[in-house]
Formats: C-alpha cells, structure tokens, sequence
C-alpha cells in the first residue's frame, strides 16, 4: 500500500465513478479497479459495494476513507515540517544570552524571528559566558550573546555593539555630590561582582578598570545575577560595574555614572558553532542582518 494507492482510493470514494475517477488520476479504468481490488485484499475488507450501475462505500469504507485521508494529511504535514526543520524554518532556535543583551538588541530580534519564521520556537536561556562556551561546543544551543567574551578556537564570533561601563551607586550616595568623578575614589568601597567562576573573562574587564585606577576591588558579595547586584546597591551593601545597557527599564532607588573615559568598553558579542550553522544558516543569516553584521 503505498500514498498513490490511497489517493486514489479517497478520490474514488468522493466521485463513486471509476471513469471519472480513472480520468481525473490519469489511469486506465481496468487499473485502477485492480488498484482498489488489490487494496480491498491486502486490508482483508470490502470497501466498495459495486454493480453495473452503482458504486457505493461499505460501512468499512467510509472509516477507512477518513482514515486515509488523516494519515495523508498527517504524511504531508510530516513532510513539509521536515522540509522546514532543514531549510532552517521551523523547529526552534536554542539562544543563549547575558542580561545586558536582553536589556537592549534581544526582544528586537525574538520580534523578527517571530515575523520571519513564525513556525519557529525560540527558546532563551540566561547564562554566563563560561556556560554558553561550552553549551556551544556541546550543541546545547544554538547561538550565544556574550559580553566582553576570551572566544575559544572552536567558535565563531562577531562584536556587534559597543557600550560604556558605569558605576552603580545607590541614590544618595556622597561619591554622586562630588563636582567630578574619579574611579579611584571607589578604592573603599565594597564592591558587588561576578563569581570567578561564573564570567572570569567579564570580570577581568572590571578589573583592569580598577587596576588602571590603582586599586583592586574590595568583593565583598558575589552574585551572577545583575539583577541581585543591582538590588544589593539599592539596599546599600556596595557598589558595582556594570554595562549601561544592563540598566535599561530599571526603576530602583540607584544611580550611575558613566565611565566614558577609560579603553575599557562593553563588547556586546554574537558566539555560534560553525557545527549546528548549517540547519539554522537562514535563523543565523537573519539575526546577523539585524545588528548589522
């Protein structure tokens, strides 16, 4: 039983007319009648009651034609779902991202994603840079928005943005009142960071900044989560540095300042595996248009 002979089944239940349905498949009407003969034999079913002026579908033959008709529709679906998943157009995209990344160019590229591949399913995942490297490798997602990333060999990248460090005070903060600011008046302060462990290649970047001021930062809580951080500089536990895109949207009792003045810069990152590019080219291709890659 193969998809032209349950076609041709279905088209013949719908006409109940060997000619015409001989005519409209292109098929002689002694083969066909043997077709259908041949599938009523191989179900162990009569589906066709026939005589020399009618024919009409048995009992069996209006299930089975509503079967049919499922399992070609399901048949075509599988096909053409396929046919998307390798041509990059449906199934979903694993993204992997920093928060500063969402805080700016992420919901702007979910939003055309959606309106390109409408049948993809994007699936997001918050994570450090360390993380998204060896998720990467391991073609655990798709596709990484790193910041200030030390790449490995075996992934590709591309800076796509530039931001400015700031320091995040909370309100009131008497370094805010000073007619100028200078970092090394932070040598005091208690410092609210990344873990080591979490974004080492980050926190070098923060580093150095103090470094160049003459100072290493006084960590007194780690935390990879912005958000906590950003929180902990309300409740005045400390100070931290962080992208200004990371504060975007924010509503807290904080303030910053802007470090414009020093090398050290935000490096917004696009990370993938040259391995899983081929099945998401277009996914990829679409996302480097967007920020202008």
């Amino acid at each position: 039983m193969d998809t032209r002979t349950l076609e041709n089944f279905i088209k013949l239940a719908e006409t109940l007319h060997f000619t015409k349905t001989s005519e409209q498949v292109f098929m002689a009407q002694p083969a066909l009648s043997r077709q259908i003969s041949q599938l009523e034999k191989s179900i162990g079913a009569e589906l066709f009651k026939r005589n020399k002026r009618n024919v009409s579908l048995t009992k069996a033959g209006v299930y089975f034609k509503q079967a049919a008709q499922q399992t070609l529709d399901q048949l075509n679906y599988a096909t053409n779902r396929a046919k998307q998943i390798h041509n990059g157009e449906a199934g979903e995209i694993r993204i992997g991202y920093t928060h500063s990344i969402v805080q700016s160019i992420l919901p702007r590229i979910i939003k055309e994603l959606r309106a390109e591949f409408p049948d993809v399913k994007t699936v997001l995942r918050e994570m450090n840079n360390y993380e998204q490297y060896r998720d990467l490798a391991e073609q655990k997602i798709d596709i990484g928005f790193a910041t200030n990333p030390i790449v490995p060999e075996n992934l590709k990248s591309k800076v796509f943005f530039k931001d400015v460090f700031v320091v995040v005070l909370p309100v009131g903060h008497p370094l805010l009142k000073a007619s100028s600011f200078n970092i090394n008046a932070l040598a005091n302060e208690a410092f609210i960071l990344p873990h080591e462990v979490d974004s080492s290649d980050y926190l070098y970047a923060i580093e150095s900044i103090c470094l160049d001021a003459g100072f290493l930062p006084n960590v007194v809580h780690h935390t990879s989560s912005v958000s906590s951080a950003l929180k902990l500089v309300e409740a005045g536990l400390g100070v931290t540095i962080e992208p200004k895109a990371s504060l975007a949207g924010q509503s807290l009792a904080i303030r910053y300042v802007e470090l414009d003045n020093i090398p050290q810069k935000v490096h917004s990152t696009i990370l993938w595996n040259d391995n899983t590019q081929t099945d998401h080219l277009p996914i990829l291709n679409l996302i480097k248009k967007i920020i202008n890659i």
